[in-house]
């Protein structure tokens, strides 16, 4: 099997899929240009802020295209390139885009207010409170898995197997250009707000500062060890996900779509110059290495199939920015069908190697560096230097993880603060307790603190967690978009097989996974030696475990889940008046 045709035929089913169902959708549902969008009726300068189609499109493709979408299909890979392209291309078209679509359509049609506040109108209120909750812990999840990954891209020092230490300029160029972006972006906020500059004229400025940032990234490395970069880019998603969303999440989303959208062309541009041959085989067994097909292919591959997470943008910054409701398509629809075509790229990138042994001698021990060694390959026969190449797609891919990482946990405080606020209760009659909780940084310090223990144990023991409890989002998602669209008298059905097989899949993976934990726990599998040390008077004290943080976890969002769910049938499968 050859590569490019695995690309043909996944151009031709996405490229169909948006021409044909995603429109049929939106005729469906009723997208009405004309209807006012909360991003004018709500607009506060801070959330609601009205975007031009490609500005939103950046922001909703950047947030949601973060490192699952690369790491799930290389992970996914030991069971056969087959059951990985058809998860990617029918979990795409059928899952994951009408999740992002059916999210971002009843946000906008609910004053641009979350899942969680469609779940409150539509399945009532303890259903919200208990789903609040359940995205808090998720969030968490989600910022321990990729702050690990992005400090561990930026870290500028690598330990051989005899102890030497040794500088990775790579790396540290890629550390050295994402701060550099982080300034950019800021820069390009004000501008965007305050320039009044013809979209182009932004587009050329972006392009512009992007460049620079590459060029004087590579020229100016910075090496820093990996503990270091894990405070420090927490403390950037500290400050980020309190931050105004024009004053950096929006121009740093805009500013690096065009980076991950010319990593996307260059990759396919190079997969039609090498035709890499396929080397993986079309199908490994149902059981590879102790994991079985189902449910862990479907958990493992989420962002490039359907990702919970995505409900979350849609709803909860996207839906605040779009002009008009004609850009929903485009935006929710169509960012994920790119994403899908990412994940394709991924899968042909693993699959040229000639086996794990052979990326093992070459250094990659990350999907991330796989996956950009396989494109530079690509892109070498085309004449391309393949150092600058490798160290180029490395940057992208960690953009797409920093991209991610601020806009979840601007979800998780959000999603925190939801949970203690009460509209019946204004602001100037809350108690001391309810002020604190609903106080926002005190909201993203609780959460990044928490997320910090779990980063210790790395995100590899995190990633089944977090695949799992990623898509019991998607799940729930599913459901909350049905009650609306049936109690609004809109079809539904296109939900239903999607919420059905996600609820099936992600109750029997996170129970694997308690089983899993409890076993790893009681018979010494997983050591302390995850824990997290602390010094006092020179005696080290055991503050937390990863195996044990996570068992917490799992047994909470699988009960949460459970309950939310029968909430959410009852319903759905019953006598539901119609809408006022």
């Amino acid at each position: 099997m050859n590569g490019l045709l695995i690309l043909l035929l996944a151009l031709a089913v996405l490229l169909g899929a948006y021409l044909i169902y995603g429109r049929y959708l939106a005729r469906t549902w009723g997208v009405d240009p004309k209807a006012k969008t909360p991003a004018y009726e709500m607009e506060d300068g801070v959330d609601y802020v009205p975007a031009d189609t490609n500005v939103v499109f950046g922001h909703q493709f950047a947030s949601i295209a973060g490192a699952a979408a690369i790491n799930g299909p290389i992970q996914a890979s030991v069971f056969g390139w087959v059951p990985v392209l058809l998860w990617i291309l029918l979990g795409g078209v059928f899952f994951g885009a009408v999740q992002d679509f059916a999210a971002m359509y009843a946000s906008v049609k609910n004053k641009g207010r979350t899942i969680g506040y469609i779940i409150e109108s539509y399945i009532g209120r303890t259903g919200k409170k208990l789903f609040l909750l359940f995205c808090w812990l998720f969030s968490i999840l989600v910022v321990a898995a990729f702050v690990d990954i992005v400090a561990g891209t930026f870290n500028g020092f690598q330990t051989a197997a005899d102890g030497t230490v040794a500088m990775v300029p790579a790396n540290g160029s890629v550390a050295a250009t994402s701060i550099l972006f982080v300034g950019e972006a800021v820069a390009l906020g004000f501008l965007l707000r305050y320039g009044k500059l013809h979209k182009w004229a932004n587009t050329a400025v972006a392009l512009v500062m992007l460049v620079a940032a590459i060029v004087l990234g590579l020229r100016f490395p910075l090496c820093i060890g990996l503990n270091s970069w894990h405070l420090l880019v927490f403390a950037y998603v500290l400050i980020a996900s309190v931050a105004p969303i024009w004053a950096l999440l929006q121009p740093r989303d805009y500013l690096n779509s065009y980076l991950l959208i010319a990593m996307i062309v260059a990759a396919v541009i190079g997969v039609f110059a090498a035709r890499p041959e396929v080397n993986l085989p079309a199908f490994s067994g149902f059981t590879v290495g102790g994991q079985t097909l189902f449910p862990f292919l479907f958990v493992t591959i989420a962002c490039g199939a359907v990702s919970g997470f995505h409900s979350l943008v849609s709803s909860g910054t996207a839906s605040k920015q779009i002009k008009n409701e004609k850009s929903m398509l485009p935006v929710s629809f169509g960012a994920m069908l790119m994403e899908s075509m990412l994940a394709v790229i991924a899968l042909i990138a693993v699959a040229s190697f000639a086996s794990s042994a052979e990326t093992a001698a070459l250094g990659y021990t990350t999907p991330a560096q796989i996956f950009a060694g396989g494109v530079a390959n690509f892109l070498t026969v085309m004449g391309l230097p393949r150092d600058v190449v490798f160290t180029l797609i490395n940057l992208a891919v960690s953009a797409f993880a920093l991209t991610s990482l601020d806009s979840v946990a601007r979800v998780g405080r959000l999603s925190f603060q939801e949970l203690f606020l009460d509209e019946s209760i204004k602001g100037e009659d809350m108690g001391p307790v309810r002020r604190l909780f609903t106080n926002k940084y005190f909201a993203t310090v609780l959460t990044l603190v928490l997320a910090y223990f779990l980063t210790q144990a790395g995100y590899d023991s995190i990633w089944p967690l977090f695949g799992a409890s990623n898509q019991l989002l998607s799940a729930l998602a599913f459901l909350a978009c049905a009650v609306f669209l049936k109690r609004t008298k809109r079809k539904s059905f296109m939900l239903w097989i999607p919420m059905f097989t996600m609820i099936a899949v992600t109750f029997t993976a996170l129970a694997i996974t308690i089983v899993k934990l409890i076993l790893g726990i009681t018979n010494g599998t997983y050591p302390l030696a995850a824990a997290i040390s602390i010094t006092v008077n020179g005696a080290s004290v055991l503050t937390a475990w990863g195996a044990a943080l996570q068992l917490v976890f799992a047994v909470l969002i699988l009960a949460l889940g459970v309950v939310v769910v029968i909430q959410g049938i009852r319903k759905l499968l019953g006598k539901i008046p119609a809408a006022a």
